[in-house]
């Protein structure tokens, strides 16, 4: 089954003066992505907050293969990469979605927190079984 996807355009003011997203951008374009990713698997954000948790970006590595242009729609796919005791890493994978060529690659890890302390706390095993499972077959289309 395919893993959790999120559909986004690219929007002229996202681009550089090369005509291609500037690269800064992905970092927002992989925060949507796992911001989509949470709510598919908690219902939003906000239930994650709700049980006094929240997570934080210690790490994130981005690895370019082509570029992405004004108008395109990306496809970022979202899995799990590892869970440890209170971290998790996320791989976000995105492709141009019209030919499936590869435009970059992200892992991010995260350290779950108490949502109060803003501590390090371990994955309940609620979320570490969310986690696990993800989110498969789940497309979220935000290219309009």
């Amino acid at each position: 089954m395919t893993p959790f996807r999120l559909l986004l355009r690219v929007r002229y003011g996202e681009c550089d003066a090369q005509q291609v997203v500037f690269n800064a951008r992905y970092g927002d374009y992989v925060d949507v992505a796992v911001t989509e990713f949470y709510r598919a698997l908690f219902g939003s954000y906000q239930a994650l907050l709700e049980q006094g948790l929240d997570s934080q970006v210690v790490r994130m590595v981005t690895d370019w293969s082509a570029p992405a242009r004004f108008d395109d729609v990306l496809q970022l796919e979202v899995s799990t990469l590892r869970l440890g005791s209170s971290s998790f890493a996320l791989e976000v994978d995105i492709r141009r979605q019209a030919d499936q060529a590869a435009i970059a690659r992200a892992e991010v890890t995260y350290v779950m927190v108490d949502a109060q302390a803003f501590s390090k706390t371990a994955i309940p095993d609620t979320i570490r079984s969310q986690l696990e499972r993800g989110a498969p077959g789940v497309i979220v289309d935000q290219a309009g």
